[in-house]
């Protein structure tokens, strides 16, 4: 093990050289060594993907979010869905109907959080890439200015979609980056 510039424990790569000059590992290579360490310990823990406690946990991608730390979870507790913002977009409902169709899960948890990136850009930001790369996304960036009523929105999303047969256990809150709690958001 090493310890990176970032102070983080990681693990040891060798630095790969080219035509004799020592070239920097990738991020990349990091987590492919990373998993390298991994497997040679790894046992398969036997379990198949239907999640023990039949639950799906749509949040947000944000890096400071420990997910299963901060609910508690074990590998096998439940399906993360992560996406910019913890939105529920088409594609959450994909893949929360795959959840509970194929798989199971009867209740869904959703969690948004303070300081998210998405409360500081705007629709706008498909415009500046579609000038930038000459083709419109065709995806909406779902940007936010209020992070309850739009846990509400993702809320109500989920109760009103007609491919998902579970929809009477949906709780959304709002995790606190600062102190790591959750807030429940209600349909007020």
């Amino acid at each position: 093990m090493s310890i990176s510039a970032s102070g983080r424990t990681g693990p040891t790569e060798p630095i790969p050289t080219y035509a004799g000059a020592a070239v920097a590992p990738s991020v990349t290579d990091r987590l492919v060594n990373a998993n390298q360490e991994y497997a040679a310990a790894f046992q398969d823990p036997g379990m198949d993907a239907q999640p023990v406690l039949k639950v799906a946990v749509v949040a947000c991608m944000d890096a400071r979010i420990d997910l299963h730390r901060a609910l508690g979870l074990e590998l096998g507790d439940c399906h993360t869905i992560r996406n910019a913002g913890g939105v529920v977009t088409d594609d959450t409902i994909r893949s929360l109907t795959i959840s509970q169709r194929a798989l199971g899960t009867r209740s869904v948890v959703l969690i948004h959080h303070t300081g998210c990136g998405l409360q500081n850009i705007t629709e706008d930001f498909r415009t500046e890439l579609e000038r930038e790369v000459g083709q419109r996304p065709t995806w909406a960036v779902e940007a936010f200015s209020d992070v309850d009523q739009d846990v509400r929105q993702s809320m109500a999303r989920v109760r009103t979609s007609p491919f998902l047969a579970h929809t009477d256990d949906v709780r959304g809150f709002v995790f606190d980056v600062h102190t790591g709690l959750l807030r429940e958001i209600t349909n007020k």
